[in-house]
């Protein structure tokens, strides 16, 4: 019992340390696929382009692993407001995050179901999919399919996000994986 709540401990833990776990295909040639976006001025403005540029950029790097999308993404100033244990803060964090989850579902992909633009905030709901065929923490994955969702607030400064504050379905990732069970 003490060994699987603290396997169970080891599995939240490191799902926290996914964070931003804002997910389609492990690199989709065509990027990340926005299904509905919304902008809340009344005419297209540099502000809001500027912060649909960054956060396409923040789930580009969430699609892909690559960091050059989140170097375009993401300020120097960087702040996790909803910041996992274990995980660093600033910009370091999502790169952080991604290797973590790669390491268990290399084929991670993010799909972004809804955007909405209004000023300097972005809102984002998106699903992560993929297969748990790597290994988290010490329990290899078995090929199971993955799909969750997260959802992002992101603050956007100079057409870089400043400020993240997110939430996912950590319970569904964990028991998509094998590694928590509910009983009735």
């Amino acid at each position: 019992m003490h060994s699987a709540v603290q396997k169970l401990a080891r599995a939240a833990l490191f799902t926290a340390a996914l964070g931003a776990i804002p997910a389609g295909s492990s690199a989709a040639a065509d990027g990340v696929t926005i299904r509905d976006l919304i902008v809340t001025t009344p005419q297209p403005d540099a502000r809001s382009d500027a912060a649909i540029k960054a956060a396409r950029a923040f789930y580009e790097f969430w699609n892909s692993g690559d960091t050059a999308f989140l170097k375009q993404a993401i300020s120097d100033r960087f702040t996790d407001r909803t910041l996992p244990a274990g995980r660093p803060q600033g910009p370091e964090g999502p790169s952080f995050a991604s290797r973590g989850f790669r390491a268990a579902v290399p084929d991670l992909g993010v799909t972004v179901e809804k955007m909405i633009v209004t000023g300097g905030y972005v809102t984002v709901h998106m699903v992560f999919t993929g297969h748990f065929s790597g290994t988290f923490g010490n329990t290899p994955g078995g090929g199971q399919p993955i799909r969750f969702i997260a959802t992002d607030l992101l603050k956007v400064e100079d057409g870089r996000i400043t400020d993240n504050w997110h939430i996912e379905d950590n319970l569904t990732l964990l028991q998509q994986m094998g590694l928590a069970k509910i009983t009735p």
